[in-house]
């Protein structure tokens, strides 16, 4: 019974890290954008976060940094344990370039 429960609870974990990755990767899309703010891409993760409601993820935070080159994006929290005494942590990153207006080049004549 014990293996069948950690079974369980493993993939309880698995579904907990792809809300997770699903959240920072929202996150990530709001926060590099061109006129996008680290404020914008937490409300984004947060807001998938809080569209899952009550799922695996538990105790989950988000921390969004935004800099003239790079985006990064990290939801960690804890999956929903279904053994006792079982707590198994969850993180997820996102990152990549921010986004910057390049203006098209003049054309020489």
């Amino acid at each position: 019974m014990t293996l069948i429960l950690l079974v369980a609870n493993v993939a309880v974990w698995g579904h907990a890290v792809h809300a997770a990755q699903a959240a920072a990767s929202q996150g990530l899309a709001a926060a590099r954008s061109h006129h996008g703010t680290a404020a914008d891409g937490h409300r984004a993760a947060r807001s998938v976060l809080d569209q899952l409601g009550n799922g695996p993820l538990r105790n989950a935070t988000v921390t969004v940094e935004r800099g003239t080159a790079q985006t990064e994006v990290w939801v960690d929290g804890n999956a929903l344990s279904v053994l006792p005494f079982l707590e198994l942590p969850v993180h997820a990153q996102a990152a990549g370039p921010t986004e910057e207006f390049q203006p098209a080049p003049e054309a020489t004549p």
